[in-house]
């Protein structure tokens, strides 16, 4: 049996396809892509844009035109399902909070679920889903229901088996990271997981994925300080104005942003920063962007991931007046987007010279491969037998149309 798996959307996304399909490997099945005609291909929708909408939407029809049984789960199906039973080639839809059951629709009742190999040099680990917040544009909630947390003892387990098959990193994954634990029968946060997963395993690197800025406490930067903790933090703050922050129903404001990022800036002067910006959002003028401009430029980003404002149904700020013209959103995002390749340009250029970890991830038509640092950057290196997974440390020598290059020193 042939068998694609196609993913869109986020990265507890791309964890639970992970899952899929490397339990289906493990159970004898063949993965392809849909060029190569599976017998059945597995879509995983996003519906947190109108644009992850069409793209689930144009993903079935794509999975269906090249003969496959379409098996479709995900945020799409789980709010359009109507809509998405309705699509050609769709033989069944699979419940957010049923995923893991695909397998065992394919491969038969005695498989299960695999988390001891991935395809990823990096593997997705998710420890939470849900989110008990109610921002007023978001649809998540609305999908994926409240906060679970895995148990500490599960999500240990799995590490561990992740780093005795050799894998040097693994990325903590979640709909809201700064939620886990808290509905655990003995109340746990994320920085007793971390703590937890450092005295209990050997991986030699954890990566957050995604932090809410309510979620950094003193507790979480104190425990980020141990160097197996990667030297980047992805904040998704959305804008840089309160009156914006109200309107979408943000817990916080910028006095706390501005609190936190002193806190961790102070400590460490280094790390990566990214955020998600949403642009044209309902009751944003020109003195709101304003004060997400200055934000940005205040503080050392990293990188930026910038968003068009999409009214989604069902949310309450689908209602609200006085959203930006089409090309006045366009504007806006141009000008983060701008602002987002100055302040990369920037770390990157601060990065040549310095000595850093990376774990190598695939080699590049142009025979060298690339690798990834603690501190999130992209480093390609003269292919030399580094296979993906492996580590290497180098010296980063310069930068060579927009990607940083390095020379390796020795591999550990």
């Amino acid at each position: 049996m042939k068998v694609a798996v196609v993913t869109l959307g986020c990265r507890a996304n791309h964890s639970e396809s992970d899952v899929i399909q490397e339990s289906l490997e493990e159970a004898g099945v063949t993965i392809v892509s849909l060029k190569d005609k599976p017998d059945y291909c597995i879509v995983n929708t996003c519906s947190v844009t109108h644009k992850g909408d069409i793209d689930s939407r144009q993903m079935i029809g794509r999975a269906a035109r090249a003969g496959a049984k379409v098996i479709v789960t995900g945020c799409y199906t789980q709010l359009n399902r109507k809509a998405a039973e309705s699509l050609p080639g769709v033989v069944s839809l699979v419940d957010i909070g049923r995923k893991y059951d695909i397998i065992r629709m394919i491969a038969g009742a005695d498989a299960e679920p695999c988390h001891h190999v991935s395809g990823r040099s990096r593997p997705y680990v998710k420890v939470q889903d849900g989110c008990d917040f109610n921002c007023s544009y978001c649809t998540v909630c609305i999908a994926r229901g409240r906060s679970r947390s895995l148990p500490d003892t599960l999500i240990i387990e799995r590490v561990a088996a992740l780093s005795d098959s050799g894998y040097k990193e693994v990325v903590l994954t979640g709909i809201n990271l700064g939620l886990y634990g808290r509905d655990l029968p003995q109340r746990d946060s994320i920085a007793g997981l971390i703590r937890k997963l450092l005295s209990g395993t050997s991986i030699r690197r954890i990566r957050l994925s995604s932090l809410d800025i309510c979620g950094i406490d003193d507790e979480l930067i104190d425990v980020i300080s141990d160097p197996r903790i990667c030297r980047n933090l992805h904040i998704p703050l959305q804008s840089g104005s309160n009156k914006v922050l109200g309107l979408m129903r943000r817990r916080y404001r910028m006095e706390l942003v501005s609190s936190r990022f002193r806190a961790i800036t102070s400590r460490f002067s280094d790390i990566a920063i990214g955020t998600d910006l949403i642009v044209g959002f309902p009751g944003e003028g020109s003195s709101e962007f304003q004060d997400t401009v200055d934000l940005i430029r205040a503080w050392p980003f990293a990188y930026l991931h910038v968003f068009p404002y999409s009214p989604r149904p069902n949310t309450d700020a689908f209602v609200l007046a006085g959203a930006a013209c089409s090309s006045e959103v366009r504007r806006r995002a141009d000008t983060l987007l701008e602002l987002g390749r100055e302040k990369k340009a920037d770390y990157m250029t601060s990065q040549i010279g310095k000595i850093l970890e990376i774990i190598m991830e695939k080699g590049l038509r142009d025979g060298m491969s690339v690798g990834t640092s603690s501190n999130y950057l992209k480093i390609s290196v003269p292919q030399g037998g580094h296979r993906p997974g492996s580590v290497a440390v180098v010296r980063v020598a310069g930068i060579r149309s927009g990607r940083l290059e390095g020379v390796v020193i020795k591999d550990p």
